[in-house]
């Protein structure tokens, strides 16, 4: 059920059934407009003198100066729009996580991109900081930030998952919002280099099949990275969103490997070693990978698999009254782009297509958006993502059935929530 009109398309005469529907949505936003059964976070039922056709009080005096002249800032108003720590208490918090449900489109802001670190973020003097490329290359190279602004540059949008994503999930229905739930998952607009340029200055040598990428952080963060994703479409990053690297994502220079696991995208990048095999260093051997039914380990299980969430209505929220809303939510794969969503209302049982924002790309979030009148019934809310290589999100019993319950990585089952006949939304499993 599209809803989305192209742009070269004439325009159609409105029907007597559609001019209905604009005019009673021309009473509910009165209605909202004067406070009644609204929910909107912060925002409080206006006061009627500040309501048209009066003269609301900003209008009656100058507004102050810039809020802050040197870093634009949000609106006070939306104060509650924040990165969240886990609900689980920890002597040393490692992660922070993105307000899925507060956000638009599909790039998130660099102040509520997501957090993960294994030893704290290092203050890092850019002006002081290399890249030491050595190994099995023709010339070792030791460069500078300014060394690697020379290089040809490139921006693209691609998300990044921490494979521990919806890991509790594995188990029961976690009691929190999508933000807990899911909210080791963001996007951005990446600049930088391309790594296949850099390894072109130093000159492979024939035996060249694996690298290994180190971080600059007091863990020393390091995994072992497929020579032939490196020549593909690997970046070396130091801009995001239109600006240098946030500390926390990793400044002055991270690695991104578009749709491998989040902790492959070492941050605060300040070496790669060139070799003819995987290194086995800890991060792949004693974590991430993944326990099986059996007793086995997967490992190497790089590319996150196709997934999507409806991030409105979810998990926490409450539907504030009957009628016409939008269900909204974001898809996206480790294998390219998002080819079509479908969504169900009731638990999986029907299905129909829902509308995707473009323009799509590939390893990157897609917003989706679906039309839904609510008469105040139980319903189940889902989403099924496909992607352009034929992946189609699996049901939360097809991967217990493939995977066991053993992992807490590399969840991607269909998310349930259900709205209940007083509009409270909630986790289930079905």
């Amino acid at each position: 059920m599209d809803i989305v009109r192209q742009e070269s398309e004439a325009p159609r005469p409105e029907s007597p059934r559609r001019r209905r529907f604009i005019a009673r949505g021309a009473v509910v936003s009165l209605a909202a407009a004067s406070g009644a059964g609204v929910s909107t976070g912060s925002a409080q039922a206006a006061t009627p003198d500040n309501l048209p056709p009066n003269i609301p009080q900003w209008m009656r005096e100058p507004g102050t100066g810039f809020l802050n002249p040197a870093y634009g800032l949000p609106s006070p108003f939306e104060k509650t729009v924040l990165r969240k720590l886990p609900d689980q208490p920890s002597p040393f918090p490692t992660a922070t996580r993105t307000p899925l449900q507060s956000l638009f489109g599909s790039t998130t802001p660099n102040g509520l991109f997501f957090e993960r670190h294994h030893a704290g973020v290092p203050a890092i003097d850019p002006a002081q900081h290399r890249l030491l490329l050595h190994g099995l290359v023709e010339r070792p190279l030791l460069l500078s930030m300014k060394d690697l602004l020379r290089f040809p540059a490139v921006s693209r949008s691609h998300f990044i998952e921490c494979s521990g994503n919806s890991m509790a999930e594995f188990k029961a229905p976690g009691k929190g919002s999508v933000q807990d739930i899911h909210g080791l998952l963001s996007g951005a607009e990446w600049t930088g280099v391309r790594l296949a340029d850099v390894l072109r200055e130093a000159g492979l040598l024939p035996a060249s099949r694996w690298i290994l990428a180190e971080g600059a952080d007091a863990a020393a963060m390091t995994r072992s990275i497929p020579l032939a994703k490196a020549l593909d479409d690997a970046l070396l990053v130091y801009g995001q969103n239109g600006e240098m690297l946030r500390p926390e994502q990793g400044y002055p220079l991270r690695l991104l490997l578009p749709g491998f696991e989040g902790n492959m995208n070492i941050k605060w990048l300040r070496r790669l070693k060139v070799g003819d095999a995987p290194f086995q260093t800890r991060e792949e051997t004693a974590k991430y990978t993944d326990l099986m039914p059996d007793g086995t380990a997967r490992q190497f299980t790089f590319q996150m698999g196709v997934k999507s969430v409806i991030t409105a209505p979810s998990a926490r929220q409450v539907l504030d009254g009957h009628g016409f809303r939008e269900i909204s939510g974001l898809a996206w794969s480790g294998q390219g782009r998002i080819v079509r969503v479908e969504v169900s209302i009731d638990g999986g049982r029907q299905w129909q297509a829902a509308a995707l924002d473009g323009p799509v790309q590939s390893r990157a979030l897609t917003r989706f958006r679906f039309p839904w009148v609510w008469s105040g019934q139980e319903a189940i809310l889902q989403s099924r993502a496909v992607d352009e290589a034929g992946n189609v999100q699996p049901t939360r019993a097809a991967l217990i059935a493939s995977d066991g319950q053993n992992s807490v990585y590399h969840y991607n089952a269909i998310q349930s929530w259900k709205v209940a006949s007083n509009g409270e939304v909630s986790n289930v499993h079905v």
